[in-house]
């Protein structure tokens, strides 16, 4: 089961590299994404948690 994921890792990692070297561009819009999805899921927990002491 380890040795499972260490090649998912390293899979992953391999793939994530070559999506940065082949199209750094797609891959910088695939970050933003990411941290807006954070930032809004962020700012959720922080609503909520107005709310409850409301």
């Amino acid at each position: 089961m380890v040795q499972t994921k260490k090649i998912a890792l390293y899979v992953i990692v391999v793939f994530v590299l070559y999506t940065i070297i082949t199209s750094p561009a797609r891959a910088a819009d695939l970050v933003q994404v990411g941290f807006e999805g954070v930032s809004s899921a962020a700012q959720g927990v922080g609503e909520f948690m107005s709310q409850l002491i409301q």
